[in-house]
């Protein structure tokens, strides 16, 4: 009765040690079975799902960008095609996405929290406001220097093409710069390496170079095997540093970033720019630095650069975007379930489908529920539905379910539903852990059922699910709905909580709207398990 599972959104965890433990945002261990939470990117009703198998990359300003693809909701197919392996069909088209990642609280978030976009946004800083790729000649704005003596010339590199490379091993610093100089908040970057080995010898990039009295390089020193700060102002030099992993190996390529931002610089060393650094120096400057100019530095060893770029520094978002808020209750799509007996006799607002061998009654303030063991899935509709209407506009439901689900398929929850083949269903489901018999896990489950665009006639399929924070023997439930006039749609986010006050925000699921949905209740799934609904209430929206 249960079908496969697909996880359609992509989740965000850290750690304080690369052994972990790894968590979520609501502390819990990305080895937990329930673990769902921390959602990065999700459906949000901007005509795209599924979302996901994503990359990160930084641009030259220091934005994170999320590289994924998601699937146009209303054109998700290619045409069948025939293969060696014979006929393929329902391939999914897939676009690629580029989005702002933002880092708020340390965690990822994805545009603050909007999720994925559609229509046009501001573009990743692709070009730099300094610098050179150094792929032909010198540029003629290049110039030495530095007391250190040796020929800087510009050397083909099998992969790398040009780079820029130190003749000599100059025993006083030896720089080439850009000569016009870069101010305000920057972020500057370059490829290092030593070519020849040897246990001594440094190259640098030049972060800031007014002259020898006033200059800021990060150095990349065999001797010390550390990445070395060194500020001089006004001829006083200080340097911080850190160690560099026992496996580094300075002969081979590194990219060297630094951010200077006011009078605070933090400067990283990595292998590929994917904000894996191996090691970081965070220091601050006497005063916020004037003008200066970028290059390259090599001190004891010939030092080889390339790709050195200076761009404007990003500005941080730190703020997320505010979740819905509820408004007024509205009691007449409302029930506390104070009354004794079946549901639709005490309050008349409450309809059936399929009600008649529903175990469901009230009574000590709660509607319980026995679940059935029936399904509302495709073609297999036999489970009975508890319905009543749903106010005009934009509105929240949320009920507070006890669950005692023990066996793979039983589910709990809360729905908006138009007809059989046409609902969005948010649950306390159990579900069986591939490949591990008799093993179970308790999800939040945010399912849709609609029609597929791309069939002929348009035929139900269930998509999902999406999944929410963990639940709990006792799980609050929330949809939040949302009529999109301008795509005709039905859209509804969902929310669930473990304690009724912190909410973990999922994604939305949108409809084509054909007629109005109701707001329901269900319990299925396999019998043997009670679900007790405290409540069922209905809120207006605060608009923002």
């Amino acid at each position: 009765m249960r079908r496969r599972v697909q996880r359609i959104h992509r989740q965000g965890g850290t750690r304080r040690r690369p052994r972990g433990p790894f968590v979520n945002q609501e502390g819990q261990s990305l080895t937990d079975r329930g673990s769902k939470g921390g959602i990065v990117a999700a459906a949000n009703g901007n005509g795209f799902v599924g979302p996901g198998h994503n990359a990160i990359q930084t641009d030259l300003s220091g934005q994170d960008w999320l590289v994924y693809h998601a699937i146009p909701a209303d054109d998700p197919d290619f045409p069948s095609v025939s293969g060696g392996g014979g006929r393929l069909a329902a391939l999914s088209k897939r676009p690629l996405m580029i989005d702002r990642l933002d880092w708020i609280g340390g965690w990822p978030v994805l545009r603050a929290g909007a999720g994925p976009s559609s229509g046009e946004q501001s573009a990743p800083v692709t070009q730099a406001a300094a610098g050179s790729n150094f792929n032909d000649a010198i540029p003629p704005e290049w110039v030495p220097a530095g007391a250190g003596v040796g020929e800087w010339t510009v050397t083909q590199v099998p992969d790398a093409q040009g780079v820029l490379s130190q003749a000599g091993s100059p025993t006083q610093p030896s720089l080439f710069v850009q000569a016009a100089p870069v101010s305000d908040d920057r972020r500057i970057e370059g490829d290092l390496r030593l070519p020849q080995a040897g246990d001594t010898g440094s190259v640098g990039l030049v972060i800031s170079d007014r002259g020898p009295q006033n200059r800021v390089v990060a150095w990349l020193d065999r001797g010390r095997r550390a990445l070395v700060v060194s500020v001089t102002d006004r001829g006083n030099t200080t340097e911080t540093s850190a160690p560099l992993p026992a496996s580094f190996d300075l002969g081979s390529w590194h990219t060297v970033s630094a951010e200077l931002r006011g009078t605070s610089l933090s400067v990283d060393v990595s292998a590929d720019r994917l904000r894996d650094p191996q090691a970081v120096v965070r220091t601050s400057l006497p005063d916020t630095p004037a003008p200066g100019r970028i290059g390259a530095a090599s001190l004891n060893a010939p030092g080889q650069a390339d790709n050195i770029s200076a761009a404007p520094l990003y500005q941080p978002v730190t703020e997320r975007m505010s979740d819905p808020v509820l408004g007024d209750l509205k009691p007449a799509y409302s029930d506390e379930f104070n009354a004794t007996g079946r549901p639709e006799s005490s309050d008349p607002s409450w309809g059936w489908v399929r009600g008649t061998s529903a175990a469901a009654s009230e009574s000590g303030g709660a509607l319980t529920w026995s679940t059935q063991s029936a399904d509302l899935y495709n073609a297999n509709n036999t489970g009975s539905v508890l319905l009543r209407d749903a106010p005009e506009g934009d509105f929240a439901v949320e009920t507070k379910l006890d669950f005692t689900g023990t066996n793979p398929a039983q589910q709990a929850g809360i729905v908006l539903y138009e007809n059989d083949d046409r609902y969005l269903k948010l649950v306390h489901s159990v579900l069986p852990i591939n490949r591990i018999p008799g093993a179970v896990t308790h999800q939040t489950e945010f399912g849709k059922e609609g029609e597929r665009s791309t069939t002929t006639p348009p035929r139900p399929v269930f998509n999902g699910p999406m999944f929410g924070g963990p639940p709990a023997g006792t799980t609050w439930l929330r949809l939040v709905y949302h009529y999109d006039a301008a795509h005709q749609e039905h859209d509804v986010r969902m929310a669930s909580s473990t304690d009724g006050t912190h909410w973990v925000w999922g994604g939305t699921w949108s409809l084509p709207m054909r007629g109005k949905l109701r707001v329901g209740l269900v319990s299925m799934g396999g019998a043997g398990a009670v679900a007790s609904f405290d409540y069922v209430r209905t809120y207006g929206l605060v608009s923002r």
